[in-house]
């Protein structure tokens, strides 16, 4: 292996700007503070009347320019989330001119939501009033409907601000989404076609519609009463994830580029893996293949053996399906003596389309600080699962390379490898 090129003689990806925005704040910095502090960003819902929900807590990320205003629809938060950590990490990495390399966008399905749809309710009027053939016809030249929940617009308005090259990519693949389009821009590099990418992972999805079809599939907390303590990852008691939202950003070149132009390299992204099994809409399939694959081939993509991981940034949901699948990954991957392992879901929950590449950005910070982060509420053990969760509080420990997991409903899997700066 050459200075820039890896084990296979392909590019190898650096990392050189990062954003966050998570329930805890706005920027890396704040959130990762209040990861490091064990905080929770899980609060009571305020956008929506919660009466007639059996969920009633989530993440929410406080956007200044909702104050005083009626709640953005799911698309508009996540294209304002999307350019406030794309933002972030651009001017952390130094390139001030168009944005040399293509946009790979993480993010959830869209479609017209209950407020425009009661609003085009309203228009009609007679027999048809409220089907949605007279809606449709009360939609006809609404351009504002059409740009704010066409699936490819936040894309395209994206690479517009920010100048990226080429048609920007969107891809959904469930909760392994952010990974997916961190791995597109990784593969895009190390094929040498491009010599950067921007790749983004952002859900704003605390809605209530989106809320409902989540609770139908007993797949929430219903912790009410305790919002901080209700997300639970591998603890005895927990009995489902708290819906959040936020991004993440992370500007990826090869090291070569970011050499030539002395940028601050602020780590590796060294492999990456993924594996579907198509079992269940929501259930993985219980041998584990694809979970256990995914985490091999992320490992095998990087050159290592397991044994050269030194901690885990688990998907860990806090479901009972989840937590039980992912540690039955881990004890097959890595054997009797598995890394340390924990989950930043117990602390800024889910946020199913970013949490792949939110947890990418703080694996990397996992590896600058030497710190890691804990999962919270681990009040009683679960004898099932044997692992070390770093148990609510923050560890000093020397870490060069974490896999990241991103395991997502049906069976869609993606995990990284992260890596210290060379």
């Amino acid at each position: 292996m050459s200075a820039t090129r890896d084990h296979l003689g392909r590019h190898l990806v650096a990392v050189t700007g990062m954003g966050l925005v998570t329930p805890l704040g706005l920027g890396v910095a704040e959130s990762w503070a209040g990861l490091l502090a064990g905080r929770s960003g899980i609060r009571r819902i305020t956008r929506f009347p919660t009466e007639h929900l059996k969920t009633s807590i989530a993440g929410q990320v406080a956007l200044p320019e909702e104050a005083g205003r009626p709640p953005l629809s799911s698309p508009e938060r996540v294209e304002r989330m999307a350019a406030l950590a794309a933002a972030e990490a651009v001017a952390q990495s130094g390139i001030d001119a168009r944005f040399p390399g293509p946009l790979f966008l993480g993010m959830p399905p869209v479609e017209v939501e209950w407020p425009q749809r009661l609003e085009l309710a309203r228009q009609t009027a007679g027999e048809a009033a409220g089907r949605y053939t007279a809606m449709i016809a009360a939609a006809e030249g609404r351009r504002d409907l059409f740009e704010t929940f066409l699936f490819g617009g936040i894309g395209e308005r994206l690479a517009d601000r920010f100048g990226t090259e080429g048609a920007p990519v969107s891809v959904s693949t469930a909760c392994a989404t952010g990974a997916s389009a961190i791995q597109l821009g990784v593969e895009a590099i190390q094929r040498g076609e491009a010599a950067a990418a921007l790749c983004i992972g952002a859900e704003g999805s605390v809605a209530p519609e989106a809320m409902i079809r989540f609770s139908l599939l007993s797949a929430l907390s219903t912790r009410n009463e305790e919002p901080e303590r209700a997300s639970r990852p591998f603890e005895k008691t927990r009995e489902g994830f708290v819906m959040s939202e936020g991004a993440a950003a992370l500007v990826l070149e090869s090291l070569e580029s970011a050499r030539a132009r002395g940028a601050e390299v602020l780590g590796l992204v060294l492999g990456a893996g993924e594996r579907a099994d198509s079992f269940h809409r929501t259930r993985s399939n219980p041998d584990g293949g694809a979970i256990i694959g995914a985490m091999r081939a992320a490992i095998a993509d990087a050159g290592l053996e397991p044994g050269q991981i030194d901690y885990v940034n688990a998907h860990g949901t806090g479901t009972p399906e989840n937590d039980k699948m992912e540690t039955l990954g881990m004890r097959a991957v890595f054997g009797e003596a598995p890394p340390p392992i924990s989950s930043n879901k117990s602390m800024i929950g889910h946020t199913l389309s970013a949490a792949g590449a939110i947890e990418a950005v703080v694996s990397l910070l996992t590896i600058r600080d030497g710190i890691l982060p804990p999962t919270i509420n681990h009040e009683t053990p679960d004898p099932a699962i044997p692992l070390d969760v770093v148990p609510n509080a923050a560890r000093p420990a020397r870490v060069a390379r974490v896999l990241s997991n991103s395991f997502g409903f049906g069976g869609q899997n993606v995990c990284l490898v992260l890596g210290a700066a060379p």
